[in-house]
């Protein structure tokens, strides 16, 4: 059974437990990342998942806190032999600067490197990333202060549909990239700009009428704020959960 892992569940601040917020979806032939921060090999490892095994990485937005990890994973990968190829996938926006930062570190210079595909992604709603006899997986762009998008996944074995919202304040394709699902996992980082409440995930559950919310990207340590989940369920009367770090989720 698939499955996905919370890699990380704070905002940009982490703490000693709580890395910031990036996931793993776990199939049987698929292993894909949804963005890259920190030190990835070891966050894999203790997660029980082969980083050399990685197939592919989504990448939601260009912000340090969501891709800082990229060159670090992809430089420990190489000097571990890894010869197959990875898939990234991203915005224009994004893959852009993934390659420039790429550059930066002169990665064309260091000897037999692994074949990298760059995928940019349309941003469009439902924008097709991947389709196997696994998973299809779509993406929508949401709305924060660079372009970034959400992503919607399909399971094929067990027909369960996953929506991550990534980082938004509320919006209309977040419900209709939600629509519908078995789990939202959506961001509660706070009602400011380019962000969302607890209160306000919990509204686009209840408006895309989704089965269990998975509360993400919160603030913690100092800056912790109260019961997220009794915030949400003012406006959800679904199941409710605060995503946890290596918490997992059958897909």
């Amino acid at each position: 059974m698939a499955k996905v892992i919370i890699l990380g569940s704070s905002n940009a601040v982490p703490t000693r437990d709580h890395e910031n917020t990036h996931l793993a979806i776990i199939g049987e032939k698929r292993s894909i990342l949804v963005d890259c921060v920190s030190n990835p090999v070891v966050r894999l490892e203790e997660a029980g998942v082969d980083f050399n095994e990685l197939t592919d990485i989504i990448i939601t937005h260009f912000h340090p806190d969501h891709v800082s990890g990229v060159p670090l994973l992809l430089m420990g990968m190489w000097l571990m032999g890894r010869t197959k190829p990875i898939n990234i996938y991203g915005l224009h926006f994004t893959m852009d600067r993934l390659e420039d930062l790429m550059g930066f570190y002169g990665w064309a210079e260091w000897p037999n490197f692994f074949p990298v595909a760059f995928y940019r992604l349309p941003e469009a709603e439902m924008a097709f990333v991947l389709d196997d006899d696994e998973f299809r997986i779509s993406s929508s762009p949401v709305h924060h202060m660079v372009p970034t998008i959400g992503i919607r996944v399909e399971v094929k074995q067990t027909k369960k549909v996953l929506a991550y919202s990534c980082d938004t304040e509320p919006c209309e394709q977040t419900v209709r990239l939600a629509d519908g699902a078995d789990i939202l996992i959506h961001e509660a980082g706070g009602a400011t700009y380019g962000h969302s409440s607890a209160e306000q995930a919990g509204e686009i559950a209840a408006r895309a009428e989704v089965a269990t919310l998975y509360l993400i990207h919160y603030p913690t340590g100092r800056f912790a704020k109260g019961d997220l989940v009794t915030e949400a369920g003012k406006a959800f009367q679904g199941e409710i959960i605060l995503a946890r770090d290596f918490m997992t989720i059958d897909i």
